[in-house]
């Protein structure tokens, strides 16, 4: 239940996202159900029970803040034994007419290879968690890309029939304010510790420097900073609840909830009730990162103001 990773939206005409009462809204997430992938289909994206076998809700709203769950599949299909399949079919009919194939034949023998081997492949299963605070209108998605995320949210506006998200954004970009963080002390906010990871590049150079168990206050950094580096990842402790890498574009990575609030969570009475359990957690969880991404819209200068996403 404790997410990994987190993609941060901004849900904007909230009102009309929330219009829909949560036995409709549990109604249009089983009609966007997931269910196995076909044999010629090699993606496929819908809603599961956030509780598995142990529940029947596909969502689950706690305190105003809401759980679901989307399930995303992937047939795996090696791109070398596509290739292969393929070179072999070009290779035996040019011998047997004594030509050469034209790049559209060849991607046409590619298009019937992949159509006859997919329904063999290997099916990849993913699960993607999202959380709705319908008190702050964010959504958060855990996944590991925001191309993943993006999916999930597309995935709800189809079953909602609209929703307007952009991704949050701040004031102060966040490569700013992490160079700013690293080269003054002074600068960073009282709830902010710095962690022992960084990746540093030059503007307008292609090259990366990426360090882990580094002293982020050593003499080296600063000197790369003079150099003119910027931060494009940093890892940071936000208020002791939450250890994270920060990106430049807002993710938060790699996310380790401390033992003080995973030991509140094991705590709860939740009579050996499995569902109970975890929406226990995913309240405590949930209004946690609420708060932690307040402290951290307020550290980079306040939100952006920004035009409502495409419905």
């Amino acid at each position: 239940m404790w997410f990994k990773h987190l993609h941060l939206y901004r849900l904007h005409d909230a009102a009309a996202a929330m219009a829909l009462p949560l036995p409709d809204l549990e109604t249009a997430l089983a009609e966007h159900a997931t269910h196995p992938l076909g044999g010629s289909e090699g993606t496929r994206i819908g809603w599961r029970i956030p509780g598995g076998r142990a529940s029947g809700q596909r969502v689950h709203e706690v305190q105003g803040q809401r759980l679901l769950s989307a399930l995303r599949q992937q047939r795996l299909l090696p791109t070398g034994v596509v290739r292969e399949e393929v070179d072999e079919r070009v290779e035996a009919i040019e011998a047997a007419e004594g030509r050469h194939l034209p790049r559209k034949e060849k991607q046409a023998i590619k298009e019937q290879v992949v159509e006859e081997l997919l329904p063999r492949a290997f099916v990849q299963s993913q699960r993607i968690d999202l959380w709705w605070d319908t008190t702050r209108n964010l959504i958060g998605v855990n996944a590991s890309s925001r191309a993943r995320a993006e999916e999930v949210l597309d995935l709800l506006r189809q079953t909602l029939g609209s929703l307007k998200v952009t991704p949050l954004a701040t004031r102060e970009l966040p490569i700013r304010a992490m160079t700013g963080w690293l080269k003054d002390a002074d600068s960073r906010p009282s709830w902010l510790t710095l962690g022992d990871r960084a990746e540093l590049r030059a503007q307008g150079d292609d090259g990366v420097l990426a360090g882990r168990q580094v002293d982020l206050d050593s003499g080296e950094v600063q000197q790369l900073l003079e150099g003119g580096r910027q931060a494009h990842k940093m890892a940071i402790e936000i208020d002791e609840r939450l250890s994270l890498v920060l990106h430049d574009d807002l993710a938060l990575k790699s996310l380790r909830f401390s033992d003080a609030l995973l030991d509140e969570a094991s705590q709860a009475n939740d009579d050996d009730d499995a569902i109970l359990r975890m929406e226990a957690d995913f309240v405590l969880m949930a209004n946690t990162l609420g708060e932690i991404a307040d402290l951290l819209i307020g550290g980079l200068g306040g939100e952006a103001q920004q035009a409502s996403g495409v419905a």
